[in-house]
């Protein structure tokens, strides 16, 4: 049965809730001041949506377990309290179904999450699937929690499909080292890859981007072997000494030349220290040269925190500006665009670098007051008022940077080398179409055959030319 729009998302009307305590009238009424003095309105031109659950941040991995959900619960009150959901159409999402999460996962690991019985912080026991012990633990309410974050990411994609979103944002998601069947990395289900099959039964190509410390294997992996969807992972590599162990500059796809995912998987391996002028160059040239030549019809970038400076797990010198400068750059294309969250283990640099990139996807970064603003919950939490510390405020001694020169001119070389053999129009088809994208199969079809139809016409002309079929197009 086809879902409706009012069944996947209900409108959010109160974000904060508590209607009628007369704490959050003075808060509400503060808030207004706030988008007065900032400015904030809802961009011109174009629409972004925010999909959202409270629920989700209820949830505890346990106390010695560096994912905090809670994060979640300061990057909203942050958000809110500058005032930046008016510009939005805010969502409060729903659990996807076990249908829509059997897209990607496995039936009886789903079940599994769903019936699973909460283990002990300390029991190291290992479970099925890579669940238990301190990587992946299972607790109180996981497969809820799972449902959750993956039915707002699908929600968000839903949006983009139905042109009701150009730019479709859940910061809940971003997990993106879950396998099919299989757990890793604090991450259960893969909400991204839910996300990306969605896309793909309207849109012939995605650019997936992933700018998390660590290498985005899980969506890697699953659209290994398409070449409808380009992965670009930009992370910390050291091999086994850095989780997940893979990512290096050679890990381009399939080594059969035959395989449609061939040269479509792109690795950026860096080493601790990178700053922000490195990294802001290094992606917006790495994801130029991937646009002009794949054509994405939309793009996923997973914003993973702790790239960020200061984090609990990562060791890079990018800053809040650094960072958000990448959702900067993807907006810029003017291609529909979903943000998911994903990694960052230290909840007060995650909530600053989400508000800020909430700011840039509606349009008003120029403009709101950099101090934080002072009736914003858990306020003290930030350590420091402003939404942008200095490296010497997050670190006191920024880290050396490892990353020569010459490494980064070589990384893009290989790169731009690997581009040359990617197919800009290709026409590998999604088995599934559910009944309410079903219009749009039609339209992708004769996109697909027109681009297909117009690579022929190139060639053969090339080939009555004498100039052979190893050209670039």
């Amino acid at each position: 049965m086809a879902l409706s729009n009012s069944d996947i998302v209900q409108e959010y009307v109160l974000p904060l809730g508590q209607q009628g305590d007369p704490n959050n009238a003075r808060f509400l009424a503060k808030v207004r001041r706030e988008i007065e003095d900032n400015g904030i309105v809802r961009p011109k031109g174009y629409n972004v949506s925010w999909h959202v659950n409270p629920e989700i941040e209820k949830h505890h991995f346990g106390n010695s377990h560096p994912m905090k959900p809670w994060r979640l619960t300061l990057s909203k009150g942050l958000i809110m309290s500058y005032g930046m959901h008016i510009a939005m159409d805010t969502y409060l999402s729903r659990q996807a179904t076990e249908e829509e999460m059997r897209d990607f996962h496995s039936e009886d690991y789903l079940e599994y999450l769903r019936t699973a019985k909460v283990a002990m912080p300390d029991d190291e026991t290992p479970k099925p699937y890579n669940l238990g012990g301190s990587d992946c633990p299972i607790f109180e309410g996981l497969f809820n929690y799972c449902s959750m974050y993956s039915g707002a990411s699908i929600d968000a994609a839903r949006k983009l499909c139905n042109n009701e979103a150009d730019i479709a944002i859940n910061w809940s998601g971003g997990l993106h080292h879950a396998k099919k069947a299989e757990a890793s990395g604090f991450c259960y289900a893969n909400d991204i890859v839910l996300a990306i099959l969605q896309l793909l039964r309207k849109y012939p190509r995605v650019l997936y981007i992933d700018i998390d410390v660590h290498h985005g294997d899980g969506v890697e992996e699953a659209f290994w072997s398409s070449d409808r969807v380009l992965t670009l992972s930009i992370h910390k590599y050291d091999g086994m000494n850095f989780f997940p162990g893979t990512g290096d500059l050679d890990r381009t796809g399939p080594d059969d030349e035959a395989n449609p995912g061939a040269h479509h998987s792109i690795n950026v391996p860096l080493s601790d220290g990178i700053d922000d002028e490195q990294y802001i160059w290094l992606f917006k040239t790495i994801v130029g040269k991937c646009v002009e030549r794949f054509r994405p019809s939309a793009i996923v970038l997973q914003c993973g925190a702790d790239s960020l400076a200061g984090d609990r797990l990562g060791r890079f010198n990018v800053q809040v500006q650094g960072h958000g400068a990448c959702v900067a750059y993807c907006k810029s294309l003017k291609i529909p665009l979903l943000l998911v969250g994903g990694g960052g283990y230290t909840p007060r640099n995650v909530a600053r670098a989400w508000a800020h990139e909430t700011s840039i996807a509606i349009g008003c970064d120029a403009n709101i007051d950099p101090i934080i603003p002072q009736h914003t919950p858990y306020r003290s939490h930030f350590r420091h008022e402003t939404l942008f510390p200095t490296l010497e405020q997050i670190l006191g001694d920024p880290r050396p940077n490892k990353n020569s020169p010459k490494k980064i001119s070589d990384i893009v070389q290989s790169i731009t080398e690997q581009l040359r053999f990617v197919n800009a129009a290709p026409s590998v088809q999604s088995m599934y179409i559910p009944p309410d994208l079903t219009a749009f199969k039609e339209d992708v079809d004769r996109r697909l055959a027109e681009e297909k139809e117009e690579n022929d016409d190139n060639i053969r002309r090339d080939k009555e030319a004498g100039l052979g079929i190893a050209m670039e197009y």
